[in-house]
């Protein structure tokens, strides 16, 4: 781990006293630091690999500062030799796990951020694939061209996807437009799966790694659900501060199409039968 002291002790101008692995890091790995002034998350990657990451995870991290979520500061970035990194404030939760009610309030005043197109001035990634989020006026537009059919394609072109599968998601985006309420763009994290908050010292969650860009807030929702679940009193909560369209649980599933495609193409063949049915259930 020379390197990593190397870097640590050129940004930080301090010894380091303490270097110990995070638990997951399939992308980057995540190592916390200790200096005698300093207590940091260090992210690094070949910057080959993943050409501007941190950038994109910065640019996201500073729009997500705006709102009530803690998130991490960003202390330093920049690449050493072959590596890039960023270094962040390290959240310490000490045990404690958040409010759900917060999360719920939260939640909703994240998504009362609004813009007015759908997508992002810049691409970014979600994992470590490169997620498109060139404007449209259109959530519907944005979803097909920006989310699904960039995937589709990378899919069908690794053999994960065949004909058939084509000529189903071109069938299904002709009904998209009758099953997904239309609502002004809202500020969504992007890949918001359970791992992605965690809980401050203060029981105050804390969003980490997104995949930030201006979408249907029900794309957030989704994502939660679709690797575990939300409380009710997390949803009472939000429903009290900015009311969700009715039925949005049963129209989850399609907007969970785009982080299956992402771990279809991430992860192989498991998460090819879930796709199908959805993609089934609607043509």
């Amino acid at each position: 781990m020379k390197y990593i002291r190397d870097i640590l002790e050129l940004e930080l101008k301090e010894e380091v006293n303490k270097l110990q692995r995070c638990s997951g890091g399939s992308i980057n790995d995540v190592i916390e630091c200790q200096t005698n002034n300093f207590h940091v998350a260090l992210k690094i990657n070949e910057a080959e690999k993943f050409p501007k990451m941190f950038d994109k995870e910065a640019e996201g991290l500073k729009l997500l500062s705006s709102t009530p979520f803690r998130i991490p500061k960003i202390l330093k970035q920049g690449t050493f030799q072959k590596w890039s990194y960023l270094i962040l404030e390290f959240i310490n939760d000490k045990g404690s796990s958040y409010s759900d009610k917060k999360l719920g309030e939260n939640l909703a005043k994240m998504h009362s951020i609004t813009s007015n197109h759908f997508g992002l001035e810049s691409d970014n990634y979600i994992g470590s694939i490169p997620q498109q989020n060139s404007l449209k006026k259109s959530w519907l537009s944005f979803y097909i061209e920006m989310r699904l059919q960039p995937l589709v394609k990378i899919c069908f072109d690794q053999n994960r996807l065949n004909k058939g599968d084509i000529r189903l998601f071109e069938k299904l985006y002709l009904e998209l437009d009758k099953i997904i309420p239309k609502e002004v763009p809202a500020l969504l994290h992007g890949d918001l799966w359970q791992g992605n908050i965690i809980s401050d010292e203060y029981s105050e969650p804390t969003l980490i790694d997104p995949a930030v860009y201006y979408g249907h807030r029900e794309m957030d929702l989704s994502m939660l659900l679709l690797f575990g679940s939300i409380s009710e009193q997390t949803i009472e909560t939000y429903n009290d501060i900015f009311p969700l369209e009715k039925n949005w649980k049963e129209r989850t599933d399609i907007h969970q199409l785009y982080p299956l495609l992402v771990h279809l193409n991430l992860f192989g063949e498991s998460y090819l039968k879930p796709i199908q049915g959805i993609v089934g259930k609607y043509t």
